[in-house]
């Protein structure tokens, strides 16, 4: 049975997870010394979302990764149909300038659609790294607080 995406990580359950389990009571069970339970477990849901976030900003790139690959991939083919049902048995010095300059057009298209591809795929990266770069800077600033604020 086919899956529904080709990412086996299920983001949605991961949160179904931690909105189902009460980890604050565990955490105030502990009885960490001058640390507010529900305020931690508060900054660890933020940083499950932030991760959810990622996970489908990068999901959703590289989905458009894989079409842009699908249309490039349908575009030579088509392209290289064409050429063959054109194409002359003959070799002379026009058909073979003809063919050196068709050769020359493809080699340049497929350098501009590997470009494409590459920058696709370093956007679906950035825009990722971004939003766990802020949530990490954001947690670390929260801990901070935490530390610093006597347990009421």
């Amino acid at each position: 049975m086919a899956q529904k995406t080709p990412f086996p990580f299920d983001s949605e359950a991961m949160m179904d997870f931690f909105r189902n389990n009460d980890f604050t009571k565990t955490l105030q069970d502990a009885k960490l010394p001058n640390m507010d339970a529900d305020a931690l477990m508060q900054a660890q849901r933020k940083n499950m979302d932030a991760l959810v976030e990622a996970n489908k900003a990068a999901a959703a790139g590289y989905q458009d990764l894989v079409n842009k690959q699908l249309a490039i991939f349908e575009e030579t083919i088509a392209e290289a149909q064409k050429q063959l049902k054109g194409a002359e048995l003959k070799l002379d010095p026009d058909t073979a300038g003809k063919r050196s300059e068709l050769a020359q057009a493809a080699f340049e298209k497929a350098i501009a659609n590997m470009k494409d591809l590459a920058e696709t795929a370093h956007k679906a990266n950035s825009e990722a790294y971004e939003i766990v770069a802020k949530r990490v800077k954001e947690s670390v600033d929260e801990l901070k607080t935490l530390a610093e604020t006597p347990k009421g």
